[in-house]
């Protein structure tokens, strides 16, 4: 019979790691005597963060002698002591391969049920002082798990672990772990997890992903294709820079001009998806190369793209582009690059933007106009005033190309004309975009300033958009995932500090940032985070996946490999390093 051998407790506290502090609840120490188990915890207990941590379905968390013995032999260590793993039990029995999820139990006056396996977190590596760790658990089958309290009650060690009832399925935690974690799933084993009511939301929401995910996949739009059939998904674009030439520039408004580009050998271009972007590198000055990512604003030709760039002031790379760049002129390109592209489908579209954010929207209402897309359609675009309009004339006339579309555009500062029935005074409201009809089964796709996506993410969610429904883009770098890392001031991205590297030219293109690699950082992740930029991560040993990110041009190595390669085109910052120049769409 399995027995409770160990009750450890701790509650959260600051601790310094690699110059930043992280609030954590992972050291635990064993307690004599019993303890009382809530719903959310056991007396004396607590978790850092409750965003991965803790929780109904994540209030126990149980590891297995006989997994200490085997990282005490695999780690070559005899001073793990219980505890350190951060669980709260200490079983003897009970193993990863035979504990099913759903599974109950009855440990002294409480019951508890099995609900997920241990998530993969750094903070186990930084307890145990070995990096790899949140890697080596999921390689080596042995998580661990957590437990929902079913019914209250006191425990201690020495308690003897009853089996009270059998989880449907019978899909063990090592089983379940894998799944998630693990290359080549096995869809059968899927299903079924998807059948265990236990499993925590969280896990529940990953697995019905990965199932959508091996179901025919919605195509983006390419000309002809409104059928709806399957056709083979064509390879990305091979990275890496190629020269252009600047075939005319186009004022589009004061602070906003189109730059048309050709190719200078007559090769056809990559195709683009409508919502992609280009990487553009141009000298500034006499400083390096700076890069930049700029979205199509077209449907591209066999010969050429368009991108539309606004003047930023204090912008290097804007600022030459619409003082010193002239037709004729050779800049490089990489790409394109992107997951903001307009799907496939039946739903009705909805194409929101504010400023210059309309040009990915723009390429992707080009695409419906150009196969008279019969979905409907609504195009809602906020601008400061008449004059700052970039593309009116061209949008309108692609809209009356379309057999059901609606147009609606607010100006902040200006009175609309009359005549101009679609035009509103002032920015986008709940009540205003409820009242714009927009269906609650469409497709929506954003693009502007990160607040304004936020206000009209949360209307369209009030009004009955599912999360999934609602794709976003931003132009700068996407919020930071740090758990458990207490925050601070942020910082303008930077070089780093220290002597200046030898190594291939790495580029942030989301954060402007060009600098030589140094094998001082273990990772291009570590890389990014010395230069302040901001960085999403978890597990930083390249089980998760929290870390990916779009390599649009050259080539890495993976110092530490991931238990699973990311899809083509993309890099696991946490675990790499570049063997070649490479940008970064960070």
């Amino acid at each position: 019979m399995a027995t409770l051998l160990s009750v450890n407790v701790g509650l959260p506290k600051d601790v310094s790691w690699r110059g930043r502090t992280v609030h954590t609840g992972v050291w635990k120490s064993p307690v004599q005597g019993p303890r009382m188990v809530r719903r959310l915890n056991i007396e004396g207990d607590g978790q850092g963060d409750l965003a991965g941590h803790g929780g109904e379905f994540r209030a126990v968390l149980v590891y297995q002698l006989e997994s200490y013995h085997h990282w005490r032999r695999h780690l070559g260590r005899d001073d793990l002591t219980f505890g350190i793993f951060g669980e709260n039990f200490t079983v003897d029995g009970l193993p990863d391969d035979e504990v099913c999820i759903g599974d109950r139990y009855r440990i002294g006056e409480a019951e508890f049920e099995v609900t997920q396996p241990r998530v993969t977190c750094y903070r186990v590596g930084m307890r145990l002082g070995e990096p790899g760790m949140a890697s080596l658990l999921v390689a080596h089958h042995r998580p661990g798990f957590y437990l929902r309290v079913i019914t209250e009650g006191r425990v201690q060690a020495g308690d003897a672990i009853v089996l009270t009832r059998k989880g449907p399925e019978e899909l063990s935690v090592a089983d379940t772990d894998a799944l998630l974690y693990l290359p080549d799933g096995d869809s059968a084993k899927l299903r079924r997890a998807l059948n265990v009511p236990a499993l925590s939301p969280g896990w529940q929401q990953s697995f019905r992903e990965l199932a959508a995910a091996r179901q025919p996949a919605r195509e983006p739009v390419r000309p002809g294709r409104r059928d709806g059939t399957r056709h083979p998904r064509e390879e990305p674009a091979r990275p890496g820079f190629k020269p252009m030439r600047v075939a005319r520039i186009v004022p589009e408004t004061p602070t906003v001009s189109s730059i048309y580009l050709d190719t200078t050998d007559g090769t056809p271009l990559p195709e683009a998806l409508p919502g992609q972007n280009l990487a553009l590198r141009l000298a500034v000055g006499d400083a390096a190369s700076a890069v930049r990512s700029y979205s199509l604003s077209s449907v591209p030709t066999a010969a050429g793209y368009r991108i539309s760039v606004k003047h930023e002031p204090l912008g290097q790379v804007s600022s030459r582009i619409h003082t010193a760049l002239l037709p004729g002129d050779l800049v490089d390109i990489a790409g394109p690059h992107g997951a903001f592209v307009l799907e496939d489908g039946t739903r009705p579209i909805a194409l929101i933007s504010a400023g210059i954010g309309a040009t990915p929207l723009l390429a992707m209402l080009h695409r419906l106009a150009a196969t008279r897309d019969p979905r409907p359609l609504w195009w809602i675009h906020t601008a400061h005033d008449r004059a700052h309009h970039a593309f009116a004339d061209e949008t309108h006339t692609l809209l009356a190309q379309l057999p059901d579309a609606h147009e609606y555009i607010c100006y902040t500062s200006e009175t609309p004309r009359p005549d101009e029935a679609h035009v509103t005074r002032g920015r986008p409201t709940a009540p205003s975009v409820r009242a714009m009809g927009i269906p609650t089964d469409a497709d929506a796709y954003l693009c502007g300033p990160p607040a304004f996506m936020d206000d009209l993410g949360g209307f369209l969610r009030d009004q009955g958009l599912r999360p999934e429904q609602i794709r976003t883009e931003r132009f700068s770098a996407l919020p930071a995932i740090n758990p458990g890392v207490t925050p601070t001031g942020a910082p303008r991205p930077h070089q780093p500090l220290g002597p200046q590297g030898t190594g291939p030219l790495v580029t942030f293109a989301r954060s402007g940032i060009t600098t030589p690699w140094s094998p001082a950082h273990r990772s291009l992740l570590e890389l990014a985070e010395a230069c302040d930029i901001p960085t999403r991560w978890a597990c930083r040993t390249g089980v998760c996946h929290t870390c990916i990110t779009p390599l649009v041009s050259g080539d890495v190595t993976y110092t530490t490999p991931p238990l699973q390669l990311p899809e083509a085109g993309t890099v696991l910052v946490c675990c790499s390093e570049p063997i070649t120049e490479a940008v970064l769409d960070l």
